[in-house]
């Protein structure tokens, strides 16, 4: 039992739902009904169909009576805690699934199947092995002493003898008969049940039992005598589960797998007597679930054909004598403490001749750090600084009784090249990734690539073919275009990918269509064919072996040899060489931006996922590619920021914390300017970037930026920034505006002119920029200081005041002031005054008889300050203020 609360914890004050599996069963829709006495507010919805006996009870009996709601009428987004019922596998709830991940959200499961690495984690957990999940639901009713009436008890016998099959599988527990015992004395009707659980077959199903019966193929893999049995029907025909049952026992069957294409899909229900075939394992492959001896999946878009074929493949992999973690570790393991040095470190590597360490702390696991990550950090001239500072410490592990398929689902899933074997705490051994592998290759007659993906936990697919979301998002001359640099590519036996940030976006659905590519080959070469093909001009940088080639509506398309990078020192620029697409995609920062499409024509849009990049945008989180990602390139830092930011993700904890290290190392001091100014620039050049700027403070990365350079003074000006920037953009005036000048001018506020000094060097900034950072930013806080106590200012006087200004520092200033009167005399003079002009020029001053010079400088200004203060209307009434005030 694993029970993390045996209480129901405090009431939310949101909406409250509780549901099921899809293709919910007796047993479902009781635990649901039994939950609802639990939570008395909540609303109880199914996540998609249920079974056909289910809806035409709810149809025939009146204890149904109760408040079940529409998956299409409910909020998802207003959903605050969300209960779970014989289930806690997010792939089984339907669109549900959608917002488990939302950190807001609070679950709470019920669920008596075993344990799978896949599993929902809630703040609420009760997970007991019995035969039904409303025994548990039984149990906790009569521990709260909820009352049911005897049209409940019924309902839930009717689950309970349902999914025991009368007690009779090897499933049920003594729990199942105690609760049974219990709704009896509730005056559960057993006849009731019992029409419903042995009704007679109808001439349909007799008919379908009768072909399953002719259909049945035997099968011996890896020993094992397994029997499957497909058949087919226009028509869905009702308790499927049930025919198996019959067959099962006709033929004393100890392990049967049903396929059925009824209605456009196929159904499979599996059955096994045998503890070496986990059916629940292998319906997870098709996205289904049970238990060990009983389990079901409904499979849409695969016929019957492929569905089985898939079926042999899993049954060869996960078929086999039953081996745990205890029998697959070494042990002892080859163990560090955190404060030894990665000089130190390196040396047990080279000693033990193994590639990963474990790092204990009072003989408790705190991490692992590999030969690789040691290797770079030596490279860096790290070789004092302690493994605490670049251990990995975000591990899964298991326990010595772990399965085979646990194992691979935490080493494949986590890309984890060594799973610690832990014991009250404490670890007894380890599994690495070659053991993982040499067991599957010893263990299976196919290729050890093979692992289907249900076992790689959340991880998706390595490959998929996503070319109709190509054609769905892209524009028809974006696809072409795509479709044109994979046949360039064909044609010179290259390999193109597109990648990136296109990639990335594509997926996220938001528009982007810079397209950067990828060439396993000759970037250069190829771009000049590309050039040439598009009738567009190309241009080409060597030493990096990158090219852009520009079309001619003016489109850029980015092109890189594939590459793999390494870095001299902590900062520096990449030093670069030739390589293959999986070193280039290594090199970048996160692995959200290591998806790639290739686009040769034999497979064109097919998805690439090296480094878990589509899990990551699904669970949306930041995470860096290795744990020297930021000593190599600390400009990642405020890249990780800024998608952080862009996005809505959050960034992992390990890399939060690798972020923090290389603050405190100083490696972000290291950027030379120009780089540092660059990614400020980035991120102040997005759309909201005030949240990005307050998780550059709390990594402290504003003070690396300068150290006088703080937040807190800035931030309600920053918030004003906003609202001014977007008052001046409804404007529409012809005249740009450059946003992230304006929160440099804010940001750097309180500076005196010497420290603004010092942060225009610090950046490496060009005259014209140290003109505006130090100059006109003085000038503007003493405008602004000059405006703000004063009233009913004339209008000539504001324009005076504010001509000087570029639009930037005007902004500034509206942004910084905290009387509305001043605010609306910035606004004025945008809107209305900077536009105004006098009617009369010189040539018109020179007709009226007056000799050119200084006079006509000073005639000019006089008609405008009138015309600004409204003294004047008309060309007429220029002239005639003229020649009255100058006698002509």
């Amino acid at each position: 039992m694993s029970e993390k609360n045996n209480s129901i914890e405090g009431q939310s004050n949101g909406l409250t739902v509780i549901t099921t599996h899809i293709n919910a069963d007796f047993d479902a829709f009781a635990s649901m009904l039994a939950a609802k006495k639990l939570y008395p507010d909540a609303l109880v919805v199914f996540p998609g169909s249920q079974e056909r006996n289910l809806r035409d009870f709810f149809v025939k009996s009146m204890v149904y009576m109760y408040d079940i709601v529409k998956i299409k009428d409910i909020d998802l987004e207003a959903v605050e805690r969300l209960v779970l019922v014989d289930t806690r596998q997010a792939s089984r709830i339907g669109r549900f699934s959608e917002i488990v991940e939302r950190p807001d959200l609070e679950i709470h499961i019920y669920d008596h199947h075993p344990p799978m690495p896949d599993d929902l984690k809630g703040s609420l957990e009760i997970a007991e092995i019995t035969g039904a999940a409303v025994t548990i639901m039984t149990r906790l009713l009569r521990e709260k002493e909820i009352a049911i009436t005897p049209d409940e008890a019924t309902i839930m016998a009717l689950g309970l003898y349902e999914d025991t099959g009368s007690f009779t599988f090897s499933s049920t527990t003594k729990d199942d008969f105690l609760a049974a015992a219990y709704l009896l004395s509730q005056g559960a009707n057993l006849n009731t049940v019992s029409n419903m659980i042995t009704r007679e077959m109808s001439p349909e199903q007799v008919g379908l039992l009768n072909e399953m019966i002719q259909s049945t193929t035997r099968h011996t893999i890896n020993g094992i005598d397994v029997v499957i049995t497909r058949v087919a029907s226009e028509t869905y025909v009702a308790d499927f589960a049930l025919l198996v049952h019959k067959l099962r026992d006709m033929e004393n069957l100890d392990v049967i797998f049903a396929l059925a294409n009824m209605e456009n899909r196929v159904y499979m229900v599996a059955r096994s007597r045998l503890s070496d075939v986990d059916v629940g394992e292998i319906a997870m492959a098709f996205d289904g679930g049970g238990h060990p001896s009983a389990a079901a999946a409904t499979i849409k878009g695969q016929t019957l054909i492929q569905v089985e074929e898939k079926l042999f493949g899993i049954l060869k992999q996960l078929i086999n004598p039953r081996k745990s973690a205890k029998d697959l570790m070494s042990s002892p393991p080859i163990q560090i403490e955190p404060q030894i040095s990665l000089k130190e470190a390196n040396q047990i590597l080279t000693r033990y001749n193994v590639n990963v360490l474990v790092v204990l702390e009072s003989d408790r696991l705190a991490g692992t750090i590999s030969r690789q990550v040691i290797e770079k950090g030596l490279h860096h001239k790290l070789d004092h600084i302690p493994v605490r500072e670049y251990m990995t410490t975000e591990l899964s592990t298991v326990n010595p009784e772990a399965t085979l398929s646990e194992i691979q689902a935490k080493i494949i899933g986590n890309k984890q090249r060594l799973l610690p074997v832990t014991k009250t705490n404490r670890v007894v051994g380890v599994i690495t990734r070659t053991d993982l592998l040499n067991i599957l290759v010893s263990n299976s007659t196919r290729s050890p690539e093979y692992v289907p993906d249900t076992y790689i936990g959340q991880s998706p697919a390595r490959e998929k073919n996503i070319r109709n979301v190509l054609k769905q998002h892209l524009p028809d001359q974006i696809f072409s275009l795509l479709a044109t640099i994979g046949q360039v590519a064909d044609s010179l036996k290259y390999t193109a990918y597109a990648v990136g940030g296109f990639v990335r976006d594509l997926l996220l659905n938001q528009r982007n269509f810079d397209i950067d590519v990828v060439i396993e080959g000759d970037g250069i070469m190829f771009a000049k064919s590309l050039a040439a093909s598009l009738d567009a001009r190309m241009r080409a940088h060597k030493k990096f072996r990158t090219a852009v080639v520009i079309l001619e509506n003016g489109q850029k398309i980015d092109i890189a040899t594939a590459r793999i990078e390494y870095y001299q020192s902590p900062g520096a620029l990449p030093t670069v060489e030739t390589g293959s697409i999986k070193l280039d995609l290594y090199r970048r920062d996160f692995s959200i931006n290591t998806l790639a499409i290739k686009l040769n024509p034999d497979r064109f849009g097919t998805l690439i996922d090296f480094f878990g990049g589509q899990m990551d945008l699904k669970r949306k989180v930041i995470r860096a590619l290795h744990n020297l990602s930021f000593v190599e390139d600390p400009t990642r830092v405020f890249r990780a920021v800024r998608f952080e930011q862009r996005f809505g993700f959050k960034i992992a904890k390990l890399t939060s914390g690798l972020i923090e290290n290389a603050v405190r190392m100083d490696f972000v001091k290291q950027l030379s300017g120009r780089r540092l100014f660059t990614e400020l620039r980035l991120i102040l050049e997005e759309e909201k970037p005030i949240k990005a700027l307050q998780r550059l403070n709390q990594y402290n990365l504003l003070q690396v930026i300068h150290p006088k350079m703080s937040l807190p003074p800035a931030l309600n000006s920053l918030s004003a920034v906003d609202k001014v920037l977007s008052w001046h953009k409804l404007l529409f005036l012809d005249d740009s505006c450059r946003r992230w000048v304006v929160y440099i001018l804010v940001l750097e506020r309180s500076f005196n002119e010497k420290i603004a000094q010092e942060f225009c060097e610090r950046l490496e900034l060009n005259e014209r920029y140290q003109k505006l950072f130090i100059n006109e930013k003085n000038r503007a806080d003493l405008c602004l200081k000059w405006l703000d106590p004063r009233k009913d200012l004339q209008n000539s006087t504001i324009y005076k005041k504010l001509r000087p200004f570029c639009t930037e520092a005007l902004l500034y200033m509206m942004a910084c002031t905290t009387r509305d009167e001043t605010r609306r005399a910035i606004s004025k003079y945008f809107t209305k005054l900077r536009t105004t002009t006098t009617y009369l020029r010189g040539k018109d001053l020179k007709g009226l008889g007056i000799e050119p010079g200084p006079i006509y400088h000073k005639i000019l200004d006089k008609l405008l300050d009138a015309r600004l203060d409204h003294e004047l209307n008309t060309r007429k009434d220029e002239l005639e203020f003229v020649k009255r005030n100058w006698r002509i």
